[in-house]
This record gives C-alpha cells, structure tokens and sequence, in this order.
C-alpha cells in the first residue's frame, strides 16, 4: 500500500501523538511504527479524532477500560489496543 503522509507529514503526527500520559506514548509510538506509513485518510482522520481526547480518557478506552462512544473508531481502537 501507498504512504498517504509524506515523511513531513509524519513526523507531525508523530509529535501530535505525543502525550503527556506516557503509556499512551508508548501505545501510539508502536502504533505508528507498526502501521504509520499504511494509514489511510479515513483511519487517519479517526486517530485524529481520538487524539482530540484527554489524555485519562484516551489510555482507558485503550486500555479497554472504557468503550469509545463512536462506533466508527472501533476499528482503529481495536489496532490500538494490539499494539
């Protein structure tokens, strides 16, 4: 598959992925070194979305200790949580 982000491009999602919770760094940093460069623009666009979280409300619906209310970032959740 094609890299949709340019290298530019990932190194701001890297940084955006940052967190000042560390277990959700860790997450999201083995996340996108996993599958970072095959994300398409819907999953992209529901990463972004679940960045949009605090960081407490983040790490429990990764952690699977809380269910995401949208249905549609079920599937990016469930990577996230293999991770």
């Amino acid at each position: 598959m094609m890299p949709t982000l340019d290298p530019a491009g990932m190194r701001r999602l890297r940084w955006r992925c940052r967190r000042g919770l560390l277990e959700n760094d860790l997450v999201l940093e083995r996340f996108l070194d996993r599958h970072g460069a095959a994300l398409g623009p819907a999953e992209l666009a529901a990463l972004a979305r679940l960045l949009e979280l605090p960081d407490p409300d983040l790490w429990d619906i990764v952690s699977g200790r809380a269910q995401c209310a949208e249905p549609e970032l079920a599937g990016l959740v469930e990577r996230l949580r293999a991770c």
